[in-house]
């Protein structure tokens, strides 16, 4: 009789950490403030986002919250990125008729002073265009995606 007790609540402590581990936030401080940022969304951000369709400069967004932001003069930079969302981990956004608009935080994996690391986050338009399955970073890199 307790194995039935025992089984129920291990399941429901395997559901709500499971349910945790994916809306992971973390807390940044940017120079206008503390935000809340997350790497998961209802949406398959993750990838590889062209400029105008080209092969370079790319971002690239990793499942882990690092990835690369290539500049225009193709010179590649680590990051850690996120996506805006509040403390409990539900993202912030608009949504339009066809689209939701997105805060993208990024900034250099690359310390050159200690108060640079704490304040160079840089937040960036990130937004989904349903009808296109498009997602586009400053409206110029785009990755299609599918539902």
């Amino acid at each position: 009789m307790t194995k039935y007790p025992t089984i129920l609540f291990l399941t429901i402590l395997l559901a709500v950490t499971n349910t945790y581990a994916q809306n992971q936030v973390e807390e940044i401080v940017a120079r206008d403030g503390i935000h809340y940022i997350t790497t998961s969304i209802d949406y398959p951000i993750t990838g590889t986002y062209l400029f105008d369709g080209e092969t370079e400069p790319i971002v690239q967004l990793n499942p882990n919250g690092t990835g690369v932001f290539q500049l225009p003069d193709l010179s590649k930079t680590p990051m850690v990125w996120g996506i805006e969302c509040f403390k409990n981990g539900t993202p912030i956004y608009q949504k339009g008729f066809n689209y939701a608009v997105y805060t993208l935080w990024y900034k250099s994996n690359e310390q050159f002073t200690e108060t640079d690391v704490k304040n160079n986050w840089i937040n960036a338009h990130f937004s989904i265009h349903f009808e296109k399955k498009k997602m586009f970073i400053l409206g110029e890199r785009s990755k299609d995606y599918m539902e």
